[in-house]
């Protein structure tokens, strides 16, 4: 018997062909859309790492600024020394006998310190005591010589009057008389002369001694016995004798900058190299108008007085002064190296957006200045009034600065960041 039923199976291709072309068409677009994907990724790719590159890096240099005390300075170089210091000299020349101070002794005012070799002016002092009395003598003689003459010439007028004498010989003896009292003048005068050239010799013996001129101490001592001192254009320097050494003084070399802050009365410290852990201290007793020019560099004496009753300082020494002339016990200190801070055009452009470049670029006033802080990574200017420094820190007065806040002091760009793409 012969079946006449349709096989299943053929009847059903025409619906299989359709799927599966539709599912060769999902696949395809699968595969464009992957493809796209991977275009637009490598675009991203691309741009970023464009971005990257162009984009300069900027390596700071930061301190956080705080707060605490603050002292504005000036400092000074300064040679230490006696108030008062005399230099003992000779009027006369010839040569040390012998000395009788050496260095650091004690001496009284007129003690015999020194002596010059006095037999050539001890003669001296003989001949002009004989030429004194060899000028009284002559002088005693013309005083005989005006009473004789005076006295011949009473005569002569007497006789005169009586018509006993000649006119000539009145006239002859009142020559004379005048003649005898002019001899007495200049005999007078040879004596007065011969008095002072005795005065004189006498002095210049008297010079032979060198003492002291005051009470004081050696500081040097510039002869020995048998050396010859000359005194005939200066008074050579034979010792240095200074008056007190417990009370010195401070000779400084302020910069004429600086000479203003400067002021009678003012505190001041110093060290020396001696002793270079100890601080001494003085005020300041005179400014001195008197300017020092080396080498077109100006300075001003400012004179320290201390005290030294331990005699630990000594004439001489090196002083390295300071001056502090206004103080701050709680300021906002940033360091001067922030202010000093001023980034070029390219520099600020890669620290800053456009705004904050131009509020940077404003322009501040005679006691302002612009700082740059750091927050997060980004650089932004602030405008700050400054008031005293020690050199090294200033205070901020004024302006948007708090301690701990970063402040910029060194900027250094470091070029395209190298980083890879996905």
């Amino acid at each position: 018997m012969v079946s006449t039923t349709q096989s299943p199976t053929i009847a059903s291709l025409p619906s299989q062909a359709a799927g599966v072309r539709k599912s060769r068409v999902w696949m395809q677009g699968l595969r464009w859309g992957l493809a796209l994907l991977a275009v637009a990724t490598l675009v991203t790719a691309g741009w970023r790492y464009a971005h990257l590159r162009s984009a300069p890096t900027v390596r700071y240099q930061s301190t956080p600024a705080d707060h605490g005390p603050l002292e504005a300075k000036v400092t000074a170089n300064g040679a230490v020394s006696a108030i008062v210091t005399v230099q003992v000299g000779s009027q006369v020349s010839g040569n040390i006998q012998r000395w009788y101070a050496d260095f650091s002794a004690s001496v009284k005012k007129g003690q015999l310190i020194a002596q010059i070799e006095p037999s050539l002016f001890k003669a001296a002092v003989a001949q002009a005591r004989a030429n004194y009395a060899a000028a009284k003598a002559g002088y005693a003689k013309a005083i005989a010589s005006r009473t004789l003459a005076e006295r011949n010439y009473s005569r002569e007028l007497a006789l005169f009057e009586q018509n006993l004498a000649d006119r000539a010989d009145l006239d002859a003896a009142e020559a004379a008389t005048e003649s005898s009292r002019a001899d007495v003048g200049a005999a007078d005068a040879s004596m007065q002369q011969a008095r002072a050239a005795l005065d004189q010799a006498v002095l210049n013996l008297s010079y032979t001694r060198i003492v002291s001129p005051i009470d004081g101490i050696v500081i040097s001592r510039n002869i020995d016995v048998g050396q010859t001192v000359a005194a005939s254009f200066a008074a050579p320097t034979l010792f240095t004798i200074a008056q007190d050494l417990t009370k010195m003084q401070v000779d400084t070399n302020v910069a004429e900058g600086d000479i203003g802050k400067i002021h009678e009365k003012m505190e001041a410290t110093f060290t020396v190299d001696a002793f270079p852990t100890r601080t001494f201290r003085g005020l300041v007793r005179q400014v001195r108008d008197n300017a020092t020019t080396i080498q077109s560099v100006v300075t001003y004496d400012a004179v320290i007085d201390v005290n030294n009753s331990d005699l630990a300082l000594r004439p001489t020494m090196t002083a390295n002064v300071t001056f502090v002339y206004a103080t701050e016990p709680d300021a906002v200190r940033i360091p001067n190296a922030a202010l000093r801070f001023k980034p070029d055009a390219a520099t600020v452009a890669a620290m800053a957006s456009g705004a904050a470049t131009s509020s940077a670029q404003g322009g501040p006033a005679a006691d302002q200045r612009v700082v740059w802080l750091l927050d997060r990574g980004r650089a932004t200017p602030r405008v700050v009034r400054i008031g005293i420094t020690d050199g090294i820190l200033t205070e901020v007065v004024e302006g948007d600065v708090r301690p701990g806040d970063a402040v910029i002091s060194e900027a250094m760009i470091l070029g395209a960041a190298s980083r890879k793409g996905p």
